[in-house]
């Protein structure tokens, strides 16, 4: 590991004839052990992936001083919107943070249990030329946030970028806009 700021240690290595490099917020990471949301062990993840470490972001955020922080260092990174848009379930709370320090309204899509995909509902709606961000708790292939870009797009709005409190693809997912992490992993 190399110290990049006061905060951040990355280090590189080889991966399959790839240079990956892990960018990881120490200051973010302590938040996740502090509250019991770091996790080591064996896990199976959503995506189909397996890993040697977990974090749980609703065990993190269910503190709102640190939900708050979160929101506000995704929110510096990101250029200004009207609307911040996220996933449920999982996204709910940093999508909240994210669109009240950037002082913008927040919607968020549900995946319907007819089609399996991700709609609108609830009455959101946006109106064509929108600015729109998408925020995620976790991304690890970008599925879920690839599908919340494109149903947000499809309504109108011009998705100027995308952020996630954890990047566990190493960096290496493309949602087809700019994305920030406050912490990049491996998996």
């Amino acid at each position: 590991w190399t110290k990049v700021s006061p905060f951040i240690f990355a280090r590189s290595r080889l991966r399959k004839g790839l240079a990956i490099v892990d960018f990881v917020s120490e200051s973010v990471l302590q938040a996740f052990r502090e509250t019991g949301a770091y996790l080591k062990g064996h896990f199976r993840l959503t995506s189909g992936l397996h890993s040697s470490e977990y974090v749980q972001c609703a065990l993190v955020l269910q503190h709102p001083a640190i939900a708050e922080r979160f929101g506000r260092e995704l929110a510096a990174q990101l250029p200004d919107c009207d609307v911040v848009v996220a996933p449920a379930i999982g996204g709910l709370p940093i999508g909240h943070e994210v669109a009240r320090a950037k002082g913008a309204r927040f919607i968020f899509t549900e995946r319907d249990a007819a089609s399996g995909q991700m709609i609108f509902r609830r009455g959101f709606s946006i109106a064509p030329g929108e600015r729109a961000l998408v925020i995620e708790d976790v991304v690890t292939t970008g599925g879920t946030t690839r599908e919340v870009i494109d149903v947000t797009a499809a309504a109108g709005a011009n998705v100027l970028g995308a952020g996630s409190i954890i990047d566990r693809s190493g960096g290496r997912v493309d949602l087809g806009v700019p994305r920030v992490a406050l912490a990049t992993l491996d998996v």
